[in-house]
């Protein structure tokens, strides 16, 4: 665990709601905040938004177990939510939620993998599809992180949530058996055969022969003679025996 003094954080109780009063507390240095958990109505207080920020700069980061320092005395709460400005990124509201020492809570713990899966040596691509797990711990045990060894996965295989180990103190849990890694396939690449010459092909087939003959039908022979009654066709000679009036002499 963390140094307790270094995650102590001091808060004063707090009256007014709404815009108006938040905007005087972010003046004075301050944002509004809400504890939750152990009573049956929220505590509003206000409190350092750098001390907050300072007390969760731990490894545990939002799991940190924080003392929360009040007039009344101290809570100890662990950072549930926050809202920051869009712009500036700074801390402008902060949610706590109550715990007991004594009583285990659900958080959400990192997923980290190590070493090196049987399947990526075989040539397939390793994939992580859950990067948090719910884990069941007192607030004093709860785990920096979960490691998950990947090194047995074979190539078109998976790791469920089931077969990860809980650290000492912790259980992790879960309502469906969902994957957290796996080992896929790699696409083979798709082979684009490379374009015929068929439109050369087609176009030096339209084209008329050397030689042929204006007119000419396509595929007809070099020097062939116009077909009959086309425009150009030499005009017919007279009948023998005849004038060019057509009587005789």
């Amino acid at each position: 665990m963390a140094d307790t003094a270094q995650n102590l954080v001091a808060a004063q109780s707090r009256s007014g709601k709404g815009k108006g009063p938040a905007r005087r507390l972010r003046e004075q240095g301050l944002i509004p905040a809400v504890v939750y958990g152990l009573q049956a109505q929220p505590t509003p207080v206000a409190v350092d938004p750098g001390a907050v920020m300072k007390a969760i700069a731990t490894p545990h980061k939002r799991n940190t177990l924080i003392t929360l320092q009040l007039e009344a005395g101290v809570k100890r709460v662990l950072f549930k939510d926050y809202q920051v400005d869009p712009v500036s990124r700074r801390l402008l509201h902060a949610d706590f939620l109550e715990v007991a020492l004594d009583k285990p809570v659900l958080v959400k713990v990192p997923v980290v993998t190590t070493g090196r899966a049987e399947g990526v040596a075989a040539g397939g691509i390793l994939s992580v599809s859950t990067h948090e797990v719910t884990v069941e711990a007192l607030p004093e045990r709860i785990p920096v992180q979960i490691e998950v060894d990947v090194t047995p996965i074979k190539i078109g295989h998976s790791l469920h949530v089931s077969e990860l180990t809980s650290p000492p103190g912790s259980k992790i849990k879960y309502a469906t058996d969902y994957v957290v890694a796996y080992v896929a396939v790699p696409e083979k690449e798709e082979v684009v055969a490379a374009p015929t010459a068929v439109a050369g092909a087609v176009e030096g087939a339209a084209a008329p022969a050397a030689g042929a003959a204006p007119g000419a039908a396509p595929g007809a022979a070099p020097g062939a003679a116009p077909a009959a009654g086309k425009p150009g066709d030499a005009k017919a000679a007279p009948a023998k025996g005849g004038d060019a009036k057509g009587g005789k002499k």
